[in-house]
C-alpha cells in the first residue's frame, strides 16, 4: 500500500511560480515511476508530467513543456513539480500518483495510487 500526501499548492498571480510536493509513505516509491496529472472544473483529469525509476528520464504534456519541471529525492520519498510561469489555464486540483513500473508512463489507467489533490489558481 502507498499513500500520497500532496502539499504546496495555493494562488498565485499570472506568470508567478509553485512547488508541489508528494510525500509517499510504503515501500513501493521505491523502484515506481511517479506522476503528476491535473483536473479542472469540468474537465476530464489530464496528465502533466511523469518520472521515471530512478529518476533519470522524464515526461512533459506539450501544454507543460519547458515551464514545469518534475523531480523526486528518492531518500525522502518525495517527487515534486516546480511550476514556473504560470498561466490561468493551469488552475486545477493537482493530483500525484504512482505506478506499478518503472516506466515514465502517461495514461491515468497505469498509476494504482492517488494523492487527495492540492488546488492550484492562477489569477489573471
Amino acid at each position: 500500500q502507498v499513500q500520497l500526501v500532496e502539499s504546496g499548492g495555493g494562488l498565485v498571480q499570472t506568470g508567478g511560480s509553485l512547488r508541489l510536493s508528494c510525500a509517499a509513505s510504503g515501500r513501493t516509491f521505491s523502484s515506481v515511476a511517479m506522476g503528476w496529472f491535473r483536473q479542472a472544473p469540468g474537465k476530464e483529469r489530464q496528465f502533466v508530467a511523469a518520472i521515471n525509476w530512478p529518476g533519470t528520464n522524464t515526461n512533459y504534456a506539450d501544454s507543460v513543456k519547458g515551464r514545469f519541471t518534475i523531480s523526486r529525492d528518492n531518500a525522502k520519498n518525495t517527487v515534486y513539480l516546480q511550476m514556473n510561469s504560470l498561466k490561468p489555464e493551469d488552475t486545477a486540483v493537482y493530483y500525484c500518483a504512482a505506478t506499478d513500473t518503472k516506466m515514465a508512463v502517461t495514461s491515468t489507467r497505469r498509476y494504482k495510487y492517488w494523492g487527495q489533490g492540492t488546488q492550484v489558481t492562477v489569477s489573471s
